[in-house]
């Protein structure tokens, strides 16, 4: 089940503040530094991201998180500083917010639309999950700590729903650092190892 709409709201929102803040500092270096998603640096990552909130607000919801998707959103932003993307990625934010308050309880439990298969909640979830991880993952490639809280938590809320549609039924750590743990391990980013028999599987495997 979706996180309470507020919740996940807000709690997207204050994740894109998070990742603009994340971007917008980043040097040269930093930019190019090879991240742990495959092919990808730093910099693919905020742009990939960047690039869905820029489709979102624009309409352009088919195919969003697909290959094909994603290279587009990479490659028309190559070339482009972290200043300018943190200013795209501020814009969008803009219009996110101008635009979250008009879904009433109806329309949050509706379809989302596009070819995403589910409620709008589940979609925006969706969302601040994917903003979380991919700014774990430029944290882990430039040696910083990762951030634990509601991303964290929204994360294990979608992940959760995830493995109960291939029927998972293992436990789900509450603890935080067992909780990114999981995180990490469900989308093949660690070892499962130290979840013994009863460790999630890998759901981009």
């Amino acid at each position: 089940m979706v996180l309470a709409q507020h919740t996940v709201t807000d709690g997207f929102v204050r994740e894109l503040e998070q990742f603009e803040q994340l971007v917008r500092p980043l040097s040269t270096a930093e930019w190019a530094t090879p991240s742990r998603c495959e092919g990808w640096s730093v910099g693919d990552i905020a742009r990939h991201v960047i690039g869905d909130l820029s489709d979102i607000v624009a309409g352009r919801l088919d195919g969003l998180g697909t290959p094909e998707v994603t290279a587009r959103q990479v490659a028309e932003r190559a070339g482009r500083s972290p200043v300018e993307l943190a200013d795209e990625l501020a814009a969008g934010r803009r219009q996110l917010v101008a635009v979250l308050p008009m879904f009433d309880a109806a329309a949050w439990a509706g379809p989302a639309g596009g070819t995403f298969d589910g409620t709008l909640g589940e979609g925006i979830e969706t969302l601040w999950f994917d903003a979380y991880l991919h700014a774990d993952d430029m944290r882990a490639a430039l040696g910083r700590t990762s951030e634990l809280g509601p991303g964290l938590a929204a994360s294990v809320s979608h992940l959760r729903a995830e493995l109960a549609k291939r029927g998972w039924a293992g436990e789900v750590p509450i603890d935080d650092g067992w909780a990114l743990e999981f995180v990490l391990v469900t989308t093949g980013r660690a070892d499962a190892s130290a979840f013994g028999a009863d460790a999630p599987p890998n759901l981009y495997a």
